[in-house]
């Protein structure tokens, strides 16, 4: 594996620490109930936050303009546009932090590395866009590559803890999950994508049920064994919520417990809601696990 990468003007030394990547839906309807969308000035909403981030320990942005909870609604991609590129032009302006543009939709990331994103995080894994891997290989910019097996048939909604999956049925999770990812490398690769600019995400909470998330957490060393970075997004999701019969708002303890044991298995990239929180519990971890305390 590669022991740096340059996102942006900024290089990740995989390794040296835990990386934390924040949070920016611009959504309506964000599970995390975090959503700058539904303000009245979506964009300086999302300015807001991202500078918050950034004074808190953030090394790089990822915003979405499309829900990817259990049960959500999809949008086109002309929506999805409208939403995402006011900000990533603002953020390009005011921000000096790299930024990735979280779409499966290559015309939305297309879009988006125009107005200055440095990344493209995919959901589908290149398998939801045929023309996502070629665009990325084209651009010359690093790529997250998301398990995913989510189907609305199994998601599972209740009021107060959000929506799960339910009823999904693997093989072997672990042998599953990597084969999927490696289907996933494999098309990146043979579109142009450097190895070098990949990036892996075991999917937590994406067509998993709460006991499968839990055992793809506690065995994500297993991912990171394949040879790429790895990122891991647990914050605030719905096997926390279910597990501790939380609300979104009230799993900072549980995000934390996650965190944890993530960098213990060796994540490189966090990816989170509570980003001053998780930056702490990150740089604790890492003086714990890597030895990088002063």
């Amino acid at each position: 594996m590669t022991p740096s990468l340059r996102i942006g003007e900024r290089d990740f030394n995989w390794g040296a620490r835990t990386y934390v990547m924040g949070i920016i839906n611009v959504t309506p309807d964000s599970f995390s109930g975090d959503g700058t969308f539904s303000q009245k000035d979506f964009v300086q909403a999302s300015l807001k936050q991202a500078r918050n981030f950034e004074a808190h320990g953030a090394d790089v942005l990822d915003i979405g303009g499309e829900s990817t909870r259990p049960g959500a609604e999809q949008i086109n991609a002309e929506d999805e546009i409208e939403r995402v590129i006011p900000v990533i032009e603002v953020l390009k302006t005011e921000l000096d932090l790299p930024i990735s543009i979280d779409t499966y939709k290559a015309p939305v990331a297309a879009a988006a590395i125009r107005a200055g994103a440095d990344m493209v995080n995919d959901v589908w894994a290149c398998k939801g866009d045929p023309a996502m891997a070629a665009l990325l290989a084209s651009e010359g910019l690093p790529i997250i590559l998301m398990h995913n097996r989510s189907k609305a048939a199994n998601a599972q909604l209740e009021k107060n803890l959000g929506g799960r999956y339910v009823g999904v049925e693997y093989i072997n999770l672990m042998e599953d999950v990597k084969r999927e990812l490696l289907e996933s490398v494999k098309i990146a690769m043979q579109a142009g994508i450097a190895r070098e600019n990949i990036i892996l995400d075991p999917g937590i909470g994406f067509g998993k049920t709460v006991e499968q998330n839990l055992e793809l957490l506690n065995r994500s060393h297993e991912i990171k064994a394949m040879g790429f970075p790895l990122l891991i997004g647990s914050s605030r999701k719905s096997f926390i919520g279910y597990t501790l019969d939380t609300q979104p708002e009230e799993r900072i303890e549980g995000t934390a417990a996650t965190v944890t044991i993530a960098i213990d298995r060796g994540a490189d990239i966090i990816r989170m809601h509570d980003v001053k929180e998780m930056a702490r519990v990150a740089q604790m971890t890492d003086a714990l696990v890597r030895q990088t305390g002063n």
